[in-house]
């Protein structure tokens, strides 16, 4: 028995499942191999490279006839970005992180379904007001960058606030089929999931990083503003990333304005240190749900398993009513 939702009702598929469209991660050939699997794959577009953008939405919007979709960092886009994104024809578009107005004509006249992310229910009703079609309530357990409302009370807040025409996908500390079972008890239509598709085999994330996000666990993960601060992303408040500890991490956390004045010496050796693969220094993106993450495998067998066990236990909570 399939699990139907508004979510899969609105672009056919089988499993309510939307793929995060982690920037740098979320490549054309993950985004396709989980829209394969039955899913909704986003590319990750981040702060809009055009060159990124082109290869890796070509990449997806050959490798699958199903729906896909991009996600885009609002504050640090512009018009042409989301031309460009447009210009190959996605499902859907997620904006995240800033105001959407702007860009809501376009995206709406090309007939892409508008995915707005938000953190708290004031940006989930000026998301809805704008023209969302579908909001993702993303709690502060997520990886990457997010704020400061934790998932639980979050999402089911925020499906009150909008009511039932428009529908909530919830995201933050979700990787696997109890987290996304949990996310349609507290009233969402499915669940975004970034940390547990990081490592996955078609991720573009760095074999090494899929590697630690495996061996971690969530107290190794922490919110932060340093790595932006070092790469020059002045994020507005009240963004923070969450991101697996690390000795750069270590050193520099509640030092930011030590480091402001550091940056001279600390940007270089930041940027040789990405070149290198050296994560004693980059950051690893990941949310508190790393406990759950065990393993490497192809994203297809994610989506079944996550969709499989989300079955299960919806099947077991009947089990636990009293018919007398």
């Amino acid at each position: 028995m399939a699990i139907k939702t508004a979510l899969t009702e609105t672009f056919g598929l089988e499993h309510p499942i939307i793929l995060a469209p982690m920037a740098g991660v979320s490549g054309g050939r993950l985004a396709a191999a989980v829209s394969n699997a039955g899913a909704l794959g986003l590319v990750g577009g981040g702060y809009g490279d055009p060159a990124w953008l082109r290869k890796e939405l070509s990449i997806a919007r050959a490798e699958t006839s199903r729906p896909w979709g991009v996600g885009l960092i609002t504050w640090a886009i512009t018009h042409q970005t989301v031309d460009l994104a447009l210009s190959y024809e996605p499902h859907a578009f997620m904006l995240s992180f800033g105001d959407p107005q702007p860009y809501v004509p376009a995206i709406k006249t090309s007939g892409c379904a508008l995915i707005c992310q938000v953190q708290d229910i004031g940006d989930a009703l000026a998301a809805r007001d704008a023209g969302a079609d579908i909001v993702v309530a993303q709690g502060a357990e997520a990886g990457g960058h997010g704020a400061a409302r934790a998932t639980l009370p979050l999402v089911p807040a925020v499906v009150d606030a909008l009511g039932p025409t428009t529908p909530v996908v919830a995201a933050g500390g979700i990787a696997d089929g109890r987290g996304l079972a949990a996310a349609l008890m507290l009233g969402a239509q499915g669940a975004l999931l970034g940390t547990r598709f990081y490592a996955a085999t078609e991720s573009l994330g760095h074999r090494r990083a899929k590697e630690l996000i495996v061996a971690a666990r969530g107290a190794d993960t922490r919110r932060t503003t340093v790595f932006d601060a070092v790469r020059g992303r002045k994020w507005p408040a009240p963004y923070t990333g969450r991101a697996l500890r690390n000795s750069f991490l270590e050193r520099w956390d509640t030092r930011e304005e030590e480091l402001a004045i550091a940056l001279d010496t600390e940007t270089p050796r930041f940027r040789r240190a990405e070149k290198e693969g050296d994560f004693d220094t980059v950051m690893v993106w990941a949310g508190e749900a790393v406990d759950l993450v065990q393993d490497v495998v192809p994203a297809s067998e994610l989506v079944r398993r996550i969709g499989a066990e989300a079955e299960e236990r919806l099947r077991f909570v009947r089990t636990l009513l009293d018919d007398d």
